[in-house]
């Protein structure tokens, strides 16, 4: 998504690679599309193309996201590990072009049918690194767990990021992403600056002060104007921090974030959790900086930890008759019971394994996202709640989190100071279960709007055009720049070819 976000114990937002791995360098067409097919059902991992490959392929290659709900045939696949190599190879190509990155967007926003696609995880190095000016600059396609790694034995921190370190730091930029930061907004407001490679090859450094059109158009574009190759980024010291947990009334949070929350520079990462059915019921968790000793010594969690604890605990709550109830009154009392004392590091650098697998053969989760206006949080909860009901959602956690404002980005979620809405919720996947969560979707769209919120873009696309305009008036702004440097429309994929080509 996004990136976005996906944490149940400290709210939610955006998930896990349908692959981790890369298969060796072997030609498309050694495969029929219906051999490509079953291979992917029974799990191989897509075969990807070196630059001297690339023109002896001709058959395709089968692109989805974490969901598995949309399969999409692209012509060709490319994996760079240069902006050379990207170069290269998008002078050469004549038709459309498309990017991905992790993968978690759920909706189609990493491809589109024919296209070439540039897989980005393996353009993953840094740049520049300067401790004293806590500054470091990275290729597009570096994870923030590898990041991570590289700043905390100099006790420095990402400034934003989701809550899982799974992402590519390119493609939490091209859906500006948030995560819990109290008083921080997206990703973009972390950005010193970035590189993008244009449709003609060129490439251009863009920050505040140099092509500010494209600096603020490119972050949260999903790709639109052009490939995201380097990512320049402000740091922050690695303090330690104690969770604080409080329960509340949905009708108190707000004096409570008040008070408590916002403004406090104390107050380092914040969320509050509802647990459906209890939409009346908030769980507030706040990080907040001390002095006191630490209860985790590790710095960093291990990649190679286990989460089988976890998914259990997931699936129970997900997916058991009384699971709600359970977590309530069992999961969440053991889990908030304690008061750790961690590394932010540390607290940023979980995994989305621990979630367990997404998708199956028949269902999955997914997730959403609104944007409400600090004032309407209480009434948009109990529209969201009547939604929710009346069409049965599975509705498995929302987490509300705050962002201030946020008026440069050309597809800004947060035009005034808001409360964000992550809906994680589990569906069955056939066409008629597909048009029904459109059909509440399209509800909740409604419901944000007509309080001059938003909803959020990495997810399935079931809004209206008309609901698109809306919620973003400001991508006319985009679609003008598109012209400009695009003008050939090579930069597509699933969001673009629905609500600007379609």
């Amino acid at each position: 998504m996004s990136d976005g976000h996906l944490r149940f114990t400290a709210g939610l937002h955006t998930i896990i690679d349908n692959t981790g791995s890369y298969s060796p360098l072997i030609p498309l067409n050694y495969f029929t599309r219906r051999s490509l097919l079953k291979g992917c059902i029974a799990g191989m991992g897509t075969s990807v193309l070196s630059p001297c490959s690339l023109w002896a392929a001709s058959s395709g290659s089968l692109i989805n996201d974490v969901t598995q709900l949309n399969p999409i045939w692209v012509r060709q696949l490319f994996v760079p590990r240069t902006t050379d190599d990207i170069r290269r190879v998008l002078t050469t190509w004549p038709g459309p072009v498309s990017i991905g990155g992790g993968r978690f967007s759920m909706g189609g926003q990493i491809a589109t049918e024919d296209s070439l696609h540039f897989d980005m995880r393996q353009l993953n190095q840094v740049i520049h690194y300067s401790p004293e000016n806590k500054v470091i600059r990275v290729q597009a396609g570096i994870r923030w767990r590898d990041l991570q790694s590289v700043i905390d034995p100099h006790d420095l921190s990402v400034k934003v990021m989701q809550s899982y370190a799974n992402f590519t730091v390119g493609g939490a930029l091209s859906v500006n992403a948030h995560g819990r930061y109290v008083g921080a907004g997206p990703v973009s407001n972390s950005v010193r600056a970035l590189r993008l490679l244009l449709a003609d090859g060129s490439e251009v450094e863009a920050s505040r002060n140099v092509n500010t059109d494209l600096f603020y158009a490119a972050m949260g574009s999903y790709g639109a104007l052009g490939i995201i190759t380097e990512v320049e980024l402000d740091l922050v010291p690695n303090v330690s921090m104690e969770r604080q947990v409080h329960h509340m009334s949905v009708t108190d949070y707000p004096k409570f974030f008040s008070e408590q929350i916002r403004g406090n520079e104390q107050a380092i990462l914040h969320n509050v959790d509802l647990t459906p059915p209890y939409f009346d019921q908030a769980t507030s968790i706040t990080w907040r900086m001390t002095d006191k000793e630490l209860t985790v010594s590790d710095r960093l969690v291990a990649p190679e930890r286990s989460y089988k604890f976890d998914q259990a605990i997931m699936w129970g709550v997900s997916r058991l008759p009384g699971g709600p109830s359970i977590r309530k009154d069992i999961v969440d009392r053991l889990r908030y019971f304690s008061q750790p004392v961690v590394r932010r590091n540390y607290e940023a650098s979980r995994d989305v394994a621990s979630l367990g697998p997404i998708a199956t053969r028949n269902s999955t989760y997914a997730l959403q996202e609104y944007f409400v206006p600090r004032a309407h949080l209480s009434v948009f909860v109990t529209q969201m709640a009547s939604i929710l009901q009346t069409h049965s959602v599975n509705a498995v956690n929302i987490s509300i989190r705050h962002s201030p404002p946020d008026p440069y980005t050309c597809l800004s979620w947060a035009r005034e100071e808001v409360f964000s809405f992550v809906l994680y919720y589990w569906q069955h996947v056939s066409l008629a279960d597909r048009e029904e969560v459109g059909v509440w979707t399209r509800k909740l769209i409604d419901a944000a709007l007509s309080f001059g919120g938003c909803y959020y873009l990495p997810y399935q696309l079931h809004a209206t055009k008309e609901q698109f305009s809306r919620a973003y008036p400001s991508a006319l702004r985009l679609f003008a720049l598109k012209e400009k440097f695009d003008p050939q429309m090579r930069f597509r994929n699933k969001l673009w070819d629905k609500y600007h080509l379609g």
